[in-house]
């Protein structure tokens, strides 16, 4: 599987930025597309997934009620629409992929509320710089 991010730029703080994530390659029947983001001298921290199954999605407690993920199967993107941006959500954002493993993970879902632990499958991320 490839994953390309797109979206990211500059933007001022309250504004909105939407990326993008699109997958090309081999596919899977199940499994969980996630949001991370590492922010210079801060660890990787997960932000928010969608789980193929059901379309259910996850958000990380800093982003909830501004972010948005959503994905358009047609197109094999997912998407993350972003608002009322903070200049501490500068950092480069990166999706990733995990295909469901059923010795790991109960169901889709569960890989998005498991984020942290890491996901098989990794873009090279985008840039979002939040100026004050």
């Amino acid at each position: 599987v490839q994953l390309v991010e797109s979206g990211g730029g500059l933007v001022q703080a309250g504004g909105s930025l939407r990326l993008s994530c699109a997958a090309s390659g081999d596919t899977f029947d199940d499994y969980a597309i996630g949001w991370f983001r590492q922010a210079p001298g801060k660890e990787r921290e997960g932000v928010s997934c969608i789980s193929s199954s059901d379309d259910k999605t996850y958000y990380a407690d800093t982003v909830k009620g501004r972010f948005t993920i959503s994905s358009d199967n047609a197109k094999n993107t997912v998407y993350l629409q972003m608002n009322s941006l903070k200049p501490e959500d500068t950092a480069v954002y990166y999706c990733a992929a995990q295909d469901l493993d059923l010795r790991y993970y109960s169901d889709t879902f569960s890989i998005c509320v498991n984020m942290d632990r890491g996901m098989d499958y990794w873009g090279k991320g985008t840039l979002v710089t939040v100026s004050s």
